[in-house]
């Protein structure tokens, strides 16, 4: 016997993996992840009995339900699984999975559409961040063609606009979770941020790279990755984290100058393996070290005058740009972060799952 549960299989960013409305999802939270590890196929490496992808960027799953927070529309569940392990984490958000939340509004019938586009408020429960959302409704249904082009995605998409509100200390207790702009930790300068994402950046040439690796030289680079993790580890605890051994962030990037006509290079680790891109709310967090005088990042980072500024992050497959607007009373704070993504909804229908691991519950 297997139970069914309606979800729509959709592309959001660079990331991919099942929605589901939460109603139709286990209350209980160890049964609701039960199920999310059957649904994917975790933990097996290969995803053989799920839907997973063998990979942590189509190891995600997002849950959505209408929003009972005033001023909100929708409230947006992220949960990071891994192929390999029995480890369902919501803690962190996904910035490309986030793109795919209105859209999956949209196609439920959970809210309707506005007009020639929609403009819906989102809550990440994860880290308690709003944003604002802008996807094309032309004839009050969702479209997903368009000219829109993002780099790790083939052909192009209706451009969705993803405006964060409030980022910063997303996980973390505020932005410098040190209070630094710079720390020496293990021998290495570093920076500590978190706005959208916590992550801890230091240059490639301090760890005898270039940073201009593949993703390939870099995930076989074994001594480097235990230096990242040991790195990682005593970052965790000075960032308040606690013990980070078994959590997915704080994430490791390192950074080198631009090469390829952008504001900075990076490369990411997610936390353990390289990111062929990097991520929305990494990308936003690289952006704004770029912009803070003394950090890391700035100290590579090519960046134009003015006010918003644009940042070019440059990752493996191409560049992420972020539209930061600063404070002019404070040029060191982030008022705004803005920036385009775009999605689509890949299957609809039924996912099953042993009756063993969830019998299922009445209709509602």
């Amino acid at each position: 016997m297997q139970t069914a549960i309606k979800t729509l299989f959709m592309r959001g960013g660079t990331s991919r993996g099942p929605f589901f409305n939460e109603a139709d999802l286990p209350a209980d939270i160890a049964t609701r992840d039960r199920v999310l590890l059957a649904a994917l196929g975790s933990p097996d490496k290969r995803q053989i009995d799920g839907l997973g992808g063998a990979h942590p960027l189509t190891s995600k799953v997002g849950i959505v339900r209408p929003s009972t927070t005033p001023g909100v529309d929708l409230d947006f569940l992220f949960a990071q699984l891994q192929p390999d392990k029995e480890t369902v984490d919501t803690t962190p958000n996904c910035g490309n999975m986030l793109a795919a939340v209105v859209p999956f509004a949209l196609e439920t019938g959970m809210v309707e559409a506005q007009g020639e586009t929609t403009t819906l408020r989102v809550l990440t429960l994860n880290t308690d961040m709003q944003c604002d959302i802008t996807v094309a409704t032309p004839d009050g249904r969702v479209s997903y063609d368009g000219e829109a082009r993002i780099d790790g995605v083939p052909g192009t998409s209706a451009p969705i606009t993803i405006n964060f509100l409030d980022t910063a200390g997303s996980v973390c207790s505020g932005l410098l979770p040190t209070g630094n702009v710079v720390d020496v930790i293990d021998g290495i300068e570093v920076t500590c941020i978190d706005n959208g994402m916590p992550l801890v950046i230091f240059r490639a040439a301090d760890v005898g790279r270039t940073g201009y690796e593949s993703v390939a030289e870099l995930n076989a680079d074994l001594e480097l990755k235990a230096r990242i993790e040991r790195l990682r580890i005593t970052c965790g605890h000075v960032m308040g984290l606690g013990d980070v051994t078994a959590k997915n962030y704080p994430k490791m990037t390192l950074v080198a100058p631009p090469v390829a006509g952008g504001s900075i290079a990076t490369r990411s680790f997610i936390p353990h393996v390289c990111h062929d891109a990097i991520g929305v709310l990494a990308a936003v967090t690289v952006g704004t070290a770029c912009v803070l005088a003394g950090s890391v990042a700035a100290g590579v980072a090519q960046l134009a005058a003015g006010n918003p500024k644009r940042v070019s992050v440059e990752h493996p497959t191409g560049e992420f740009s972020v539209e930061l607007e600063l404070d002019p009373a404070d040029p060191q704070k982030v008022t705004r972060a803005a920036l385009l993504r775009t999605a689509r909804l890949i299957m609809r229908g039924e996912v099953m799952v042993p009756a063993a691991v969830w019998p299922g519950q009445p209709a509602r």
